[in-house]
């Protein structure tokens, strides 16, 4: 069993510049386990709060009065960890102890017990696995909503799915190649587009929503891709940015349309079909369980997936299983605040045959851990861009891994594939 001897915290940044939490977990006094909480700019309502009034310092002030409470606990006994930290705050979304402080903790803790038990970190989260089903790198090749400027879509996320790859290798120099080819069809159509990217490295061009779609598939077939059968197209809607509840409207304000609820759906719903979209997420607000249901149903190939709708939170999925209000749900452990929480919120999906998507954040670190947190949940797909080194990163460990011989191949689901 190996214990806590030393817990260290400090204020890092992250990829946006905005002050971030890194902690340090040391079991037996010589296994070193960091971990950095990131944040997202596209944050949902009831997701856990990443400081204490806001505040980073106040956030670290406030850990290092209770820290002491961690030693000597066994590093890999996450159950044990969650209880000590929800000893502390029994608020739904840890407001008095900091979401970031939850995450970090957890996290280096189980990277500190890999170490001390010379184990891959998914081992440890997930010692049942046995063979590695590696989930398909869902690619954020253009860009708009929160995570572009003024300019790009008014839709967050255009992105690729390489269905037909074969292994993980293959699958990223897939998404790669795309991401290329898309900026010299970008120069094309518009000589005086300067490369500028969004937060996660997707091009940030001055196109509408319908030209990026357009475009992105125009970028797979000329990389020798057939956009229906090789690599299957996404959209991350984001659509509570959109939304405005006062007149109960999407408004898509780059581009001066107004829609409201049914033309909400009508349009997510003819994407979907236009393009054989294999990713839906968020394509109606984080309150709308029954417009989500609508889509699910009438769209069996897609995964629509709730990201704002589900939060990673097991009490919220199990709203929606009964609604079948989705068929997939994005996994962001610092949503949920702990990785305690996230792994019941992943056990819950599973009970709910609602398949799991693994994310990063528009504000991240290079840490690697979601890559084998995804394969610990059994993710069908991990999102976690194409370029930059904060996503590079969570992609080469995933090359890393397929290093260990235990690969049975790349996810498999019934829906889509």
């Amino acid at each position: 069993m190996p214990k806590i001897t030393s817990i260290n915290e400090r204020l890092v940044f992250n990829s946006r510049g905005d002050k971030a939490i890194e902690v340090d977990v040391v079991s037996d006094n010589q296994f070193l386990g960091r971990a950095c909480a990131p944040s997202g700019a596209s944050v949902g309502i009831y997701e856990a709060q990443s400081f204490i009034d806001n505040d980073p310092q106040k956030t670290i002030d406030a850990f290092r009065v209770i820290k002491k409470k961690f030693i000597g606990l066994d590093s890999a006994d996450l159950k044990t960890i969650h209880e000590t930290l929800k000893g502390n705050d029994e608020t739904v979304n840890y407001s008095n102890v900091g979401g970031s402080i939850a995450y970090a903790l957890t996290i280096s803790c189980i990277d500190s017990a890999s170490k001390s038990l010379n184990l891959p970190f998914y081992k440890v989260l997930n010692p049942k696995i046995n063979k590695i089903n590696f989930p398909f790198p869902l690619g954020n090749i253009l860009g708009g909503g929160s995570h572009a400027g003024q300019g790009a879509p008014d839709l967050q996320e255009f992105l690729v799915c390489p269905v037909g790859a074969k292994s993980i290798f293959e699958a990223l120099e897939i998404n790669s190649k795309i991401h290329k080819e898309l900026k010299k069809n970008m120069e094309k159509k518009d000589p005086r587009f300067t490369g500028g990217k969004g937060d996660e490295g997707a091009w940030a061009p001055n196109i509408d929503n319908d030209g990026a779609i357009e475009i992105l598939e125009q970028a797979v077939a000329n990389s020798g891709y057939d956009p229906k059968k090789d690599v299957r197209l996404g959209i991350d809607f984001a659509s509570s940015s959109l939304w405005d509840p006062i007149k109960e409207t999407y408004e898509y304000k780059r581009y001066g349309k107004t829609l409201d609820t049914q033309d909400q759906l009508d349009y997510a719903d003819n994407l979907i079909k236009n393009y054989d979209l294999i990713y839906a997420e968020d394509p109606v607000h984080e309150e709308d369980f029954e417009g989500m249901s609508i889509l699910t149903n009438k769209n069996p190939r897609c995964l629509v997936t709730g990201d704002d709708l589900l939060v990673t939170n097991k009490n919220r999925v199990a709203t929606a299983a009964k609604k079948n209000s989705c068929s997939g749900a994005i996994l962001k452990v610092n949503q949920a605040g702990s990785l305690y929480d996230a792994l019941l919120f992943a056990k819950e999906c599973d009970d709910n045959n609602i398949k799991i998507v693994t994310s990063h954040r528009s504000g991240e670190s290079t840490d690697n851990h979601i890559s084998h947190i995804a394969i610990a949940t059994n993710s069908v797909m991990l999102k976690s861009g194409v370029v930059g080194g904060e996503r590079i990163s969570k992609l080469n460990e995933l090359i890393r891994i397929s290093e260990y011989g235990l690969i049975e191949g790349m996810a498999k689901w019934s829906n889509s594939i």
